[in-house]
């Protein structure tokens, strides 16, 4: 019989849900339940392209001696991580002062309190590597509970006051130039020079993209004309595209590299990270005019769109690392399976081609595929790529979580829309759109944004900082795009909620800097969370302080003052991470780069009979003006439009003005000398 997980919005907890461990999602009804029987919960997070995951659900979930055990002792509890961020955020935090590192699945053991006692990771169903099998642990917990219970409760409430009181915040600092470039000087230092991408040199692996920094450095790039800021970015960029984390068949990336090449991946394809790559690799296309940067844009963006899109217009949030309980097994070759696709010729050309060997560069001779240099023939490597995709497609596919999380979406919105501004692709642009409308349509609720949907069908997790700052910074990035103000108006009503219900209040009721990741009047955990390190996406008191400032040189002057006056104040409470720890704030530093570039606005007018000569310079200031410049085109004194307010045509035809620091420029009505003055 399925247990109490079969109803639920997500795909990870229903993956759980024929368990015959007796799982129940989290709730105030379960801990209430512990409370009753006087036994331990049993808390177990993940999300559903998780490889381990699976191993684990395998190996223990699925055993039934394994589940009479965990259900005559414990109340299980599961969570995605996805859905609820805020409950994975404190128990992981709890796990990694427990243990020194994290991941998942997660394991922890709480009181009926919520109090945690012993938390890991993954276990094993037999004892291995020094680590105790699942059953081994579960035990030793039960008696632990029964022969020291006190003992136990009295150090779990102990650990959640010492990670209560623990300061998330940072030391303030100033930010300008001189600190920004400290973080580049940072970043050198951690730099592999050979291979692209950030390591320190005792843990070269495993490699994450890096998509924050990436944008950091494009942005100090323009700002200062590093070259070492550019060529950073340039290996790193070059070095994933070409190796087995970019799907070269498919386009889209998986999660992480597994070594310090690219070679192998972590294979689960996430909808975050291909967001944030989107958009890393459409400005490096606009910056340099990269021809390799540009079909990666466009490879990631038709992985986005045909794989992930769901009927609604939303976007799903990962495909799994696994096909038919296999990991990878979708995605790797050997030389024999590329000969029985291509033929002798083509199949030992494309074995060249792609780094596919008889040794293998993954499990059992089998490799995955990397292009560490353009063919030679392109037509002969378009055919055999339709070839073997066709192959590919009669494998067992990854299952897709299709779940909407309203932060990824909105990551992926304002990429589409950038990219689309970047590589003049007006069908990305129109996908921005449906996926917006599906958020605002779904995922608000009486007023409140919600954070996850399927089939269309909004859950019931409250959405957390994060969902609200990226949602804002899409709805900003749309209203720049279309010039309409129904996008500003949603994104101040956003913001506005955001500060209400997430800034921290001092007790002179002044902002204090910070933000808090879930709202003050949502479920109360055992700690209120607070992250101000970015990491594979940026954290959401980074992504706010964007939008902030994003908004303020899109709104009225006492609005734009208000909103950059709290933008500010945020990267500065967190000025003594920027420098120390760049590989950990690439997020801030991308908003640092944009306060530090000071306001540049470029506001283009047109007259109805004119859409065609303003869009023309409203293309050209997008192209050319650098990262963090707001551009809205429009009709001259349009309503609702701030930026386009008191900007008038010249003699009657349109025009474009640049605005350094609020101090206007000349108007320009040319493109070329609109450009030029955008580049100096």
């Amino acid at each position: 019989m399925p247990n109490r997980l079969a109803g639920s919005t997500s795909p990870y907890l229903r993956q759980h849900a024929d368990n015959p461990i007796d799982w129940q999602p989290w709730s105030a009804e379960a801990f209430a339940e512990a409370r009753r029987r006087e036994v331990p919960v049993l808390l177990s997070v993940g999300y559903a392209a998780c490889h381990w995951c699976h191993v684990m659900a395998h190996e223990s979930f699925s055993d039934h001696e394994v589940a009479g055990y965990v259900n005559e002792h414990f109340v299980a509890v599961k969570v995605d991580r996805e859905e609820r961020p805020d409950v994975d955020a404190v128990y992981m935090e709890a796990t990694q002062a427990m243990t020194g590192q994290g991941g998942w699945p997660m394991t922890c053991f709480l009181t009926g309190e919520g109090d945690p006692f012993h938390c890991g990771t993954y276990y094993p169903a037999r004892p291995h590597g020094g680590m105790p099998s699942f059953m081994q642990l579960v035990g030793a917990v039960v008696t632990a509970w029964s022969e020291d219970g006190d003992r136990v409760r009295s150090a779990a409430r102990s650990i959640t006051e010492r990670l209560a009181s623990v300061s998330r915040s940072l030391p303030a600092a100033s930010v300008d130039a001189d600190l920004l470039a400290g973080a580049v000087a940072a970043l050198t230092a951690d730099f592999d020079a050979l291979r692209g991408g950030f390591a320190s040199p005792s843990h070269p692996a495993p490699k994450f993209p890096p998509s924050a920094v990436l944008e950091f450095l494009l942005r100090h790039h323009e700002r200062t004309g590093s070259s070492d800021a550019l060529a950073m970015t340039g290996t790193t960029a070059e070095a994933m595209a070409r190796g087995g984390l970019f799907d070269q068949l498919a386009g889209g990336f998986a999660r992480y590299s597994v070594d310090a090449t690219w070679t192998v991946p972590h294979f689960e394809k996430m909808l975050y990270d291909n967001a944030q790559l989107l958009r890393a690799y459409a400005h490096l296309a606009r910056v340099t005019g990269s021809e390799l940067a540009a079909r990666v844009t466009d490879m990631t963006a038709a992985f986005l769109l045909r794989d992930l899109r769901t009927p609604e217009g939303g976007l799903a949030s990962a495909l799994d690392a696994d096909a038919a309980g296999e990991e990878g097994s979708t995605y790797v070759w050997s030389p024999a399976e590329l000969v029985e696709v291509l033929g002798p010729d083509d199949g030992a050309w494309a074995a060249a081609l792609l780094g596919v060997t008889e040794d293998g560069t993954f499990e059992h001779g089998r490799s995955t595929l990397q292009m560490r240099a353009d063919p030679d023939d392109q037509g002969r490597w378009q055919a055999a790529r339709r070839a073997l995709l066709a192959a590919r497609a009669r494998r067992p596919q990854p299952e897709r979580d299709d779940k909407v999380v309203a932060a990824w979406n909105a990551l992926a919105v304002t990429a589409l829309i950038e990219a689309s501004a970047a590589l003049g692709r007006s069908e990305w642009l129109a996908a921005a759109r449906r996926a917006v409308a599906l958020l605002l349509r779904v995922h608000v609720v009486d007023g409140r944004l919600r954070r996850t949907s399927r089939d269309g069908e909004v859950g019931d997790a409250p959405a957390v900082l994060e969902d609200h700052a990226a949602l804002a910074d899409a709805l900003l990035a749309l209203h720049q795009a279309t010039g309409e103000a129904r996008w500003l108006a949603e994104a101040r009503t956003l913001l506005e909620t955001t500060l209400d219900h997430f800034a921290e209040i001092g007790d002179d009721g002044a902002f204090t800097g910070r933000f808090w990741d879930t709202a003050d009047d949502a479920e109360s955990l055992v700690t209120r969370p607070r992250e101000v390190t970015d990491g594979a996406s940026p954290c959401g008191s980074s992504l706010v302080a964007g939008a902030l400032l994003t908004a303020s040189l899109l709104v009225e002057p006492a609005a734009s003052a208000r909103y950059r006056e709290i933008a500010d104040a945020a990267v500065a409470a967190v000025g003594g991470l920027l420098g120390e720890h760049a590989r950990f704030a690439g997020g801030w530093l991308t908003v640092a780069e944009a306060a530090v570039q000071g306001p540049l606005q470029v506001a283009v007018v047109g007259g109805p009979d004119d859409g065609a000569r303003r869009d023309r310079l409203a293309d050209v200031a997008r192209r050319h003006a650098p990262g963090g410049t707001v551009v809205v085109a429009g009709e001259p004194d349009a309503d609702g439009v701030p930026l386009l307010a008191d900007r008038a045509l010249v003699d009657g035809a349109p025009a474009a003005y640049v605005c350094r620091g609020f101090v206007r420029d000349r108007p320009r009505t040319e493109a070329d000398d609109l450009a030029a003055a955008l580049t100096r």
